[in-house]
């Protein structure tokens, strides 16, 4: 504990797995590490496709090329402490690196949000404005929007961090996780934390809110448009061309907003809920992206069998 009259801090916390299985930690550890594999391979398979196939070089796979790196990125933010944990027992994460690894997993959480939104946004330009599509979202466009949803990300969540360092800390140091969360480090102070909270809310809402508001209301102009097309194989393939940003939303979307909620008000809720979701939340998007997208997506499956039949010869 670091003493500076009535402040005090924590000079570490402790991680936790899965309460109640931790005798079966090294066994669990299977799945994760096939998840993290997944998405660390699926995701640089897809990084790789993209840059060496020049049919796919436009915005809707730029923007997928986005959701590829923050992918990796989130999946690489919890990997080292969530194995770590599971293989060696190693709870203890020192604050500092706590606080770091807390700002990178938002930044790249209110990040990947965004680039869904801006994928959205693409198909609704693509499907109501087709023959504008190219004029309105060209290289340099999507190079902008990029560097704006980075710097968004960055700006909102800088105040965290220190917004935390400033509180007292006092009593329990063990988190409710295998990596650092805003709310699970907050609630473990003994200050005032209004503040934290007020600007948390205002910072989620105000981003990731929108977001998602932002997506339905898209959604919604495209279901329109689709609907107004003369036949039904022009529905289908216009709407064919959504299946697999739908459900890139709906995976990333549905366990957040179910980890915020238990954070603020599942006071109630067992801790094993609680980490199942918040798993589900980090580990299960960057490994079923690029699943979903080599699935659904016919031109990321034709140049996947194209370079692998190029090995092969």
């Amino acid at each position: 504990w670091e003493f500076n009259g009535s402040f005090y801090q924590p000079s570490a916390f402790l991680m936790m797995g899965i309460p109640g299985l931790e005798a079966l930690h090294p066994w669990i550890s299977i799945p994760f590490c096939a998840l993290y594999l997944t998405a660390l391979l699926g995701n640089c398979v897809i990084l790789f496709i993209i840059r060496r196939t020049p049919s796919l070089h436009e915005p809707m796979y730029y923007f997928l090329s986005m959701l590829a790196v923050t992918d990796l990125g989130l999946a690489l933010c919890t990997l080292p402490t969530t194995l770590g944990l599971f293989w060696f027992n190693a709870r203890r994460i020192a604050f500092d690196a706590c606080l770091a690894q807390m700002y990178f997993i938002h930044i790249l959480s209110f990040i990947e949000s965004s680039v869904l939104l801006a994928m959205a946004f693409d198909r609704f330009v693509a499907i109501s404005h087709p023959l504008r599509h190219p004029a309105i979202l060209t290289r340099s466009t999507v190079l902008k929007i990029g560097l704006a949803i980075v710097l968004r990300g960055m700006v909102s969540l800088l105040p965290i961090p220190f917004l935390l360092k400033r509180l007292t800390y006092c009593g329990k140091t063990e988190l409710s996780h295998s990596f650092c969360f805003h709310p699970d480090i907050m609630n473990l102070a003994c200050a005032d934390i209004k503040v934290n909270v007020f600007y948390g809310m205002i910072v989620l809402l105000s981003t990731v809110g929108m977001d998602f508001v932002f997506i339905v209301l898209s959604y919604i102009l495209i279901i329109r448009t689709v609907v107004s097309l003369t036949t039904k194989e022009e529905c289908l393939k216009a709407f064919n061309t959504c299946v697999s940003h739908i459900c890139a939303v709906l995976v990333f979307f549905i366990p957040m907003i179910g980890l915020s909620m238990i954070h603020r008000f599942g006071k109630n809720v067992p801790p094993l809920v609680n980490t199942l979701v918040a798993y589900t939340y980090l580990i299960i998007p960057p490994a079923l992206n690029p699943v979903i997208y080599s699935i659904k997506s016919t031109h990321i499956r034709e140049a996947l069998l194209r370079a692998l039949c190029r090995k092969r010869g």
